[in-house]
């Protein structure tokens, strides 16, 4: 049986002899080409339910594999290994493993949305992928992303303070990220500010960045936002059946 698409078979997968006879006639070459046989070891039943009770993943088995989400996606256009259709085949299905041989490339979703118009059945496929994205991390599979440690720096003052200060947001991402804070285009603009910027402008950032700006009777705002954060992460953890994390308080 001829195969159509060899693209979606594992290159690893496919097996080759440049010698081979059976009975007495040369198949050698592609005639010999066979599919190497697999036995599943790491099926994980609760895959999809573990995807579904994190945000955005709730619809996921909703999904018909029409293939609406991949033909209209931006990044396949350009890398036709980012599948979405596929990865949430292989959810559905429980192959852990497969998974995540694109773990490197899932996090590549720019939330055009695009696939989630095309979708006839409501899957929300650019929240699937941003669900799949952070089980990966939740799991353990990837490090932080600089996106994933920006957006907590920068919640985490919120939370804190009800306000952020710009200058202590970038010092702690630099730091999270374990970059140095003298960016050439990051002294650029902070040249270029001075040169623009009023002083007593300036004076008041410089003021800002020392004092670090809070919003009045913020306590029971912080606590209550604490608390509903504590208990979604909690949640989303042992949905994974991860131990409970540590709380810190966010400054």
């Amino acid at each position: 049986m001829p195969i159509h698409e060899k693209h979606l078979i594992r290159p690893e997968n496919l097996v080759r002899n440049d010698k081979l006879a059976i009975d007495g006639v040369d198949v050698s070459g592609d005639w010999s080409t066979f599919i190497q046989t697999r036995v599943i070891t790491d099926y994980n039943e609760s895959l999809q339910e573990e995807i579904a009770a994190l945000p955005g993943g709730e619809f996921i088995h909703r999904c018909w594999q029409c293939g609406s989400c991949t033909n209209s996606c931006t990044v396949n256009a350009l890398n036709p290994d980012f599948n979405p259709r596929y990865w949430i085949y292989l959810i559905r299905l429980g192959m852990e493993q497969e998974l995540l041989r694109d773990k490197d490339i899932i996090w590549q979703c720019v939330s055009c949305n695009k696939c989630t118009y095309a979708c006839p059945r409501d899957v929300v496929p650019e929240a699937v992928m941003h669900a799949t994205a952070h089980w990966l991390e939740l799991k353990g599979y990837v490090p932080e992303k600089p996106s994933v440690v920006f957006d907590d720096v920068f919640s985490g003052q919120v939370f804190a303070k009800g306000k952020i200060e710009e200058g202590r947001l970038m010092r702690k991402f630099f730091v999270r990220t374990q970059q140095k804070l003298a960016q050439p285009w990051l002294i650029a603009m902070v040249r270029g500010l001075v040169s623009r910027l009023p002083i007593t402008l300036l004076m008041r950032l410089g003021l800002a960045g020392m004092v670090h700006p809070r919003t009045r009777n913020w306590g029971r705002t912080r606590d209550a936002i604490n608390e509903y954060v504590g208990e979604q992460n909690a949640k989303h953890r042992s949905a994974l059946g991860l131990p409970a994390q540590s709380t810190e308080s966010h400054s």
